[in-house]
């Protein structure tokens, strides 16, 4: 981030949750001019020790120069943007640039697109791999696509938030990164529970065996930080096995515009799809290891050991 000004711009931020409250935090950290706005005042007031401001309504942030976005779903990204109280009906005038950080469809993507071309806004999708804590120890990836001048003018602030940015064109070629993402997400955790039940049933630990992969050639930022979920069967909510056969479905949707065949994709799908079934809804997407084990007949117990998560300092 060489010659990186962060007050350069003015930030308005919309929503603060699991992800968009830690990397709301990070501008503010790294000294941007950002104020922020979130359903639930209350939930981002806490930035204001951070140096951000709060804002009542989304609306009061048109004048700002960017506005980023992370909010929960496609229709909450058309409603912060264009809806009665969003940042178009403003009066101070609309921002330069939108970038939009939330896992949205390529049609809701397209329509915000339009909606700030008409008052000669640009738009970037620029939505984002890993999770909160992820997000906190600066190892968020991102992925852009929009206008390549727009990129370039705001490549420092999405800096800011983690280790790296990859920019793939223009449109919503981001949205369909994350999809293709996402179903491989979909594919290693369901690889990675069958393996470390395989290995179990022989008589290996669940902690020895993730070390191990965590050590080779293998292991990733994902098998690393998931694996304290795995050893000890904390199941504490990062993403639903909902949100993840969405993903799965829009990929196979793709995959079936684009001739492609998904063999592995396809059975992974369904067997996320059992999961819910089972029951596992509002909870993490890392009870998968729970129907394996199930259907290898293995008892599953926590093992009382401590698991690096390869996000520690």
């Amino acid at each position: 981030m060489t010659d990186f000004d962060p007050k350069r711009h003015s930030i308005g931020w919309i929503g603060t949750g699991r992800m968009g409250y830690p990397m709301a935090e990070r501008l503010a950290k790294a000294g941007c001019d950002v104020a922020v706005y979130n359903r639930t005042r209350a939930k981002a007031e806490p930035l204001t020790a951070a140096g951000a401001t709060i804002v009542d309504t989304p609306a009061d942030l048109a004048g700002r120069d960017i506005i980023m976005t992370m909010v929960a779903t496609s229709d909450d990204l058309l409603e912060v943007i264009s809806g009665p109280n969003g940042v178009l009906s403003g009066t101070g005038g609309p921002p330069k640039i939108f970038i939009d950080c939330t896992s949205v469809s390529e049609e809701a993507s397209a329509r915000a697109r339009a909606d700030t071309g008409k008052v000669g806004a640009a738009f970037l999708a620029a939505p984002v791999s890993g999770n909160g804590k992820v997000v906190k120890a600066g190892k968020l990836s991102i992925v852009a696509s929009g206008p390549r001048a727009t990129y370039d003018e705001v490549v420092g602030y999405l800096e800011c938030l983690g280790r790296g940015v990859s920019y793939v064109g223009e449109g919503e070629l981001a949205r369909f990164c994350k999809i293709c993402h996402n179903v491989f997400l979909g594919v290693v955790i369901q690889s990675l529970v069958e393996i470390t039940v395989l290995a179990e049933k022989a008589g290996v630990p669940r902690h020895a065996l993730l070390e191990f992969i965590n050590k080779s050639v293998m292991g990733s930022m994902f098998t690393q930080y998931k694996a304290p979920a795995l050893v000890k069967l904390d199941y504490t909510t990062t993403f639903t096995p909902q949100l993840l056969r969405k993903d799965m479905d829009l990929g196979l949707a793709a995959a079936r515009k684009f001739e492609v065949p998904m063999q592995v994709a396809s059975t992974t799908r369904e067997i996320i799809q059992a999961l819910i079934g089972n029951g596992y809804t509002d909870i993490d997407f890392a009870t998968l290891l729970e129907l394996q084990a199930k259907a290898s007949n293995l008892a599953l117990k926590p093992e009382d050991v401590e698991v690096p998560t390869g996000l520690e300092d």
